[in-house]
């Protein structure tokens, strides 16, 4: 089947490709750039091209600056937008960004209007909602990669603290991709026990050590402490994009934690984008996943939903008078 990225040359949507060309469901993999970054996108397939000769994988690479390309892509994945600087404010990024998502979203509308978009570019969660209004696709064909990645990273750091296999953790972050995150800890169990068991218990050494605020704030942190180290973050979320893809090109029907439009399934929460958990197989969304939540957890998620949306309005509103 046929994906396409639009923002190929930036270093989530390179990382993205090459990840994307060494799975088995993808035979085409369309890389859309700007007219005057053709030459590097260009660069880009060649060099893809050879190490995936070295790994015996045959794929199908093409590239343009032409977005008609993307017709008959079954996915199209949105990494393309301007990164978010120190002084830049969050308001700041979604302008600017949304323009591009918006644009976008109308021509994928256009050329591939059978395809699912998924929106990488941040701020997510708004960008979602800017792609699904200026798309017009059902709401089960548009989602952001949104608390996905947060959730891997959770698992990421509960592994290393207790010194387990990663796929032993079970836990969710839901929420907003950034500051107004909720980690589902009530829910979190560790090889299927609770981990409020484990502050009793001398199951793992090092509980009573294990500092709940703190890794949440690495959570949270994450991506802006990998930026101030190496420019920007590209593995992660390269693999967590891959992880999302291959689940609705094979139709895993996998249970994930993607930013979707809300539509009351959570205390009557509607017309915002918001990371939940959902059933994801070849048609995208299949289904929400009812979400179990102590009070402080749902306080902080309607928080975050007034946030996002309150947010989201404003750029909508800037991108009404600027389209």
């Amino acid at each position: 089947m046929k994906v396409s990225i639009i923002g190929s040359t930036g270093r989530v949507g390179r990382a993205t490709a090459l990840c994307l060309a060494e799975e088995e469901a993808v035979n085409t993999l369309h890389l859309i750039s700007r007219e005057e970054s053709l030459e590097q996108n260009i660069g880009e397939v060649l060099d893809m091209s050879d190490a995936l000769a070295a790994k015996g994988v045959s794929v199908k690479l093409e590239n343009s600056a032409d977005i008609e390309n993307i017709h008959g892509s079954r996915i199209v994945v949105i990494t393309a937008g301007v990164p978010r600087t120190a002084e830049m404010d969050r308001d700041d990024l979604g302008f600017q960004n949304g323009k591009i998502v918006a644009e976008y979203a109308r021509k994928i509308a256009r050329f591939a209007p059978d395809s699912i978009i998924l929106v990488v570019t941040n701020p997510v969660d708004v960008m979602t909602y800017v792609a699904l209004r200026y798309s017009g696709f059902h709401p089960s064909r548009v989602f952001g990669l949104g608390n996905h990645l947060d959730s891997l990273r959770l698992k990421n750091y509960m592994a290393r603290h207790f010194n387990v296999h990663v796929s032993e953790v079970h836990t969710r972050v839901i929420g907003q991709h950034g500051p107004y995150m909720v980690p589902l800890i009530s829910s979190t169990s560790i090889g299927g026990i609770p981990i409020e068991h484990y502050s009793s218990r001398d199951y793992f050494s090092g509980y009573k050590r294990f500092d709940l605020k703190k890794t949440i704030d690495k959570v949270i942190n994450a991506g802006s402490n990998i930026i101030s180290k190496k420019g920007a973050t590209e593995y992660g979320p390269a693999f967590a994009i891959s992880n999302i893809v291959k689940t609705i090109l094979n139709d895993e029907r996998r249970i994930l934690t993607v930013s979707t439009l809300m539509e009351g399934e959570i205390d009557g929460i509607r017309d915002v984008c918001l990371g939940i958990p959902v059933k994801l197989g070849k048609k995208g969304i299949e289904g929400v996943v009812p979400v179990l939540m102590d009070r402080d957890e749902r306080e902080a998620f309607r928080e975050a939903a007034d946030y996002v949306k309150s947010s989201t309005y404003r750029v909508m509103e800037f991108l009404e008078d600027e389209l």
